[in-house]
């Protein structure tokens, strides 16, 4: 019998890319804790936040903050333009082309560009929590994230 993908006799598995996302959608406010970094750093490749429920009209804005376990928090994205009135089914995706660039959004019911521009963003075991500038809104969001763990010991849990 072969052995499981998941046992140490099959180490590769550990550092194939991976995904995971919240399980409710949740609202966005700052410094909730949406995702915990476990046993050493990875790196983001792509994250996303799918809108479930519209946002009100505060003119909130967003960005993505990791706060290592040794550290200070730093933000890995700049803040979006305002979400006020942002309409379900909307997309908020970053774009890692530096660590200041804004996340983009798109209000085409689910569709838009991966928007990667490089090959992602180192984040140390800890929390990644939402910054939301002015806010809170009352608008939800599913958040998805897809990451390679850059130790057979790291990886990541919905908060």
């Amino acid at each position: 019998m072969a052995p499981q993908p998941w046992t140490g006799k099959n180490p590769q598995w550990q550092h194939e890319e991976k995904s995971i996302q919240t399980d409710t959608p949740r609202t966005l406010i700052t410094g909730t804790t949406i995702f915990r970094v476990v046993g050493g750093p990875i790196i983001i490749t792509q994250l996303m936040s799918y809108c479930v429920t519209s946002c009100d009209t505060t003119a909130a804005t967003f960005k993505w903050t990791a706060d290592g376990d040794v550290g200070a928090a730093t933000d890995f994205t700049g803040a979006t333009t305002s979400i006020a009135s942002f309409a379900a089914g909307g997309v908020i995706y970053c774009n890692f082309a530096t660590l200041a660039t804004a996340p983009v959004f798109t209000q085409t019911a689910g569709v838009a560009l991966s928007g990667v521009s490089t090959t992602g963003v180192i984040v140390p075991a800890g929390i990644i929590t939402t910054t939301i500038g002015s806010g809170p809104t009352t608008g939800t969001f599913l958040h998805y994230m897809r990451y390679t763990p850059m130790s057979p010991a790291s990886y990541v849990l919905v908060a």
